[in-house]
């Protein structure tokens, strides 16, 4: 019988997707749940099971077609035996060395790879586990090859390559996002800093019964996503948004995280933060940043959002103005953690210290709104006793 494979349906904000990767091809073996291509849209890479076991009788759309939800793009012949290879007429000279197998190739580093003719059997992934990203796939393939016989010319001194690479889709909508946030919001930035002591020891402190308790690290983000909601719930207009004339008050506070992936940043939410526990939190950013680096993450995880977290501090940022993600009115930035000189009860003393920033849209949001906001998670950090009593 002969089955058809749809790509998934895709919720109203995705019009469309793009094949990335066909991990099969006609005439292959597959069983039922294995992954079959991977679909790019503007926010996540979706993958595409077998809904049989059997064997692809007809791919319909090649690497790079733009398809639609429940569009057909596979045949696959349930029950079906792929064929045997025919015996060779002679012994086969030594076979060259096989390419990296799409298992290994991020669908960016596959889409590259394809498109630039990037040969990828002798590079060196330097992804998650050893797996190639598409940065490697562009630095292989802006080296010049080797020529089969002669050695070849020595490079032109001076030589500067270039390579032009279209952007993937999600590159291409945050740009688009950036943009229309940079171009339809008065956005300002104000800064602070705050003295991690306190959360620092209480880490140590609790840190080991913690972990034992519930599984997973107490982290820094848990006691910023904490304060954060209180902070939230005080000044209700930075977690408001803007629809034409009218402003949209949020009574629950659904807090997006930034995370990196090697396809750009996404920000997946925590939704009812306000009813979350500290546990709960770790427990959450952890699935989601381990989804992300797997390629897991769904549409559903990335939607909505009442305000962002992002934490640059993870690379070493000291200090930025970060961008808000529209339609949200506002984003806390997270820097690095710096041991500072600061004067506390008149003695100078060293401590962990941190910049902290607010971006936001003046429209609704004015500075002393923003300023105490910032002061307000500011005090909590600096007391996280307080965050437990909800004060």
């Amino acid at each position: 019988m002969s089955i058809e494979v749809k790509v998934p349906v895709l919720p109203e904000s995705v019009s469309d997707a793009t094949i990335a990767t066909w991990h099969k091809k006609a005439g292959d073996a597959v069983k039922r749940d294995e992954n079959l291509v991977d679909l790019e849209t503007d926010k996540v890479v979706l993958e595409v099971p077998a809904p049989v076991d059997g064997v692809i009788k007809e791919i319909r759309q090649d690497t790079g077609a733009t398809v639609n939800s429940q569009q057909v793009i596979a045949i696959i012949e349930e029950g079906a035996v792929a064929a045997a290879p025919a015996p060779a007429a002679a012994a086969p000279a030594p076979a060259p060395a096989a390419p990296k197998s799409a298992a290994e190739l991020s669908p960016a580093a596959q889409r590259v790879a394809t498109e630039n003719k990037v040969d990828t059997s002798a590079i060196v992934g330097t992804g998650r586990d050893g797996r190639i990203i598409k940065e490697d796939v562009v630095a292989a393939g802006s080296r010049p090859a080797a020529a089969p016989a002669a050695p070849a010319a020595a490079p032109t001194p001076g030589a500067r390559p270039e390579e032009r690479v279209p952007m993937t889709r999600m590159r291409a909508k945050i740009a688009e996002r950036l943009m229309q946030s940079k171009n339809s919001i008065a956005m300002l930035t104000s800064f602070n800093e705050v003295n991690l002591a306190a959360v620092s020891k209480m880490r140590k402190d609790l840190g080991e019964q913690f972990q034992k308790e519930h599984g997973v690290k107490l982290g820094f983000m848990s006691f910023f996503v904490k304060a954060t909601v209180e902070a939230l719930k005080r000044h209700p207009i930075v977690n408001a948004s803007v629809d034409g004339n009218d402003i949209i008050y949020h009574g629950y506070q659904d807090v997006s995280i930034a995370v990196s992936t090697d396809k750009g940043l996404v920000t997946p939410v925590l939704r009812n933060a306000e009813n979350m526990s500290f546990a709960d939190i770790e427990k959450a950013i952890a699935d989601y940043a381990k989804k992300a680096r797997d390629g897991k993450l769904t549409l559903e995880d990335l939607q909505g959002g009442t305000f962002t977290i992002t934490n640059g501090g993870t690379f070493g940022s000291l200090l930025s103005t970060p961008i808000v993600n529209p339609p949200q009115s506002a984003i806390l930035g997270m820097h690095t953690i710096k041991e500072r000189a600061v004067v506390e009860n008149g003695q100078v003393i060293a401590a962990p210290m941190m910049y902290i920033a607010i971006s936001y849209d003046h429209r609704i949001i004015d500075g002393k709104d923003a300023v105490l906001f910032l002061v307000d998670i500011k005090n909590q950090l600096e007391n996280p006793h307080k965050m437990l009593l909800g004060i």
